[in-house]
């Protein structure tokens, strides 16, 4: 960080590495270099992100090439997250793709037997979470085939799964991954496909909650929210007219000093809270 940044400054490089595309990216870029500071001792900062904002105009325009006549590479973003699993070839993305969601994909020990990502849902308590498996990371993947589809995959995502055969294997996926600019949360993926499951769920930034009618059992499934969520939050997730019509909410769980607790909209909810809703 340079001496005397701006706050407008901070936030420009928040959006750049929160940025999920490569346009966005570029956006967030050209903001920073306006919102730099010019002093002498910022030179080699201003440089650094014009050399960026070049490589990123590069991309833009590779990104455009290619995605002529490509649109069956496209992943539609379904679930309540989206989780990558990456790694190099043979290290069991199939396998645990096909153990931790309902896919069936090609399982072999012929190497890139992936070719296009393989998707699947992950069921964690009612809670749908997408799994996309993407074709072996290999040297410079944004210039292999298709390489900048599978990349702008990693983006979408909220968290990658890293498969490796040998430790060494993961000096090359980091080097990719920050050769691509993506900073993205991962697990390395140890061999328990069902603590993978819990893992993966504790790294997501998401908390279940499940609602309940007066003097019923609480409704199935539950319902992902961002951590940090509100009470006014799932009120408007559930039904609009909750919010409006709002009285007041009854809570069973982590969150509430006792069963039944009586909260208003803004009372934080935590994992596995049940609610129950009053309206006017």
């Amino acid at each position: 960080m340079p001496i005397n940044a701006t706050y407008e400054f901070e936030e420009a490089e928040k959006k750049f590495h929160l940025a999920e595309t490569v346009p966005e990216k570029l956006k967030a870029l050209q903001e920073m270099l306006t919102k730099a500071p010019s002093h002498k001792g910022a030179e080699k900062l201003r440089k650094h992100i014009k050399e960026k904002i070049k490589k990123y105009k590069d991309l833009v325009a590779k990104e455009k090439r290619t995605k002529k006549g490509s649109s069956f590479l496209s992943v539609k973003k379904e679930g309540a997250a989206r989780v990558s699993i990456i790694g190099l070839t043979n290290t069991g993305k199939s396998t645990l793709l096909s153990q931790i969601t309902n896919a069936k994909p090609m399982i072999s020990e012929v190497k890139f037997t992936t070719k296009l990502p393989e998707k699947g849902m992950m069921d964690y308590y009612g809670i749908k979470i997408q799994i996309v498996e993407l074709p072996a990371v290999i040297k410079k993947y944004n210039e292999s085939k298709h390489g900048l589809f599978f990349i702008s995959i990693m983006r979408e995502s909220d968290l990658l799964i890293i498969t490796l055969n040998k430790k060494d294997e993961f000096e090359l996926i980091k080097k990719e991954l920050k050769e691509n600019d993506i900073n993205k949360r991962f697990i390395i993926y140890e061999g328990n496909p069902e603590s993978l499951k819990k893992d993966i769920w504790n790294n997501l930034n998401l908390i279940k909650v499940y609602t309940k009618q007066p003097g019923k059992d609480k409704d199935n499934p539950p319902i992902a929210m961002n951590r940090s969520s509100t009470v006014g939050d799932l009120a408007l997730e559930v039904h609009k007219d909750f919010l409006k019509k709002f009285d007041y909410a009854r809570i069973w769980g982590k969150s509430a000093k006792h069963d039944g607790s009586r909260v208003g909209l803004n009372h934080m909810l935590y994992d596995d809270d049940v609610v129950e809703f009053h309206t006017k």
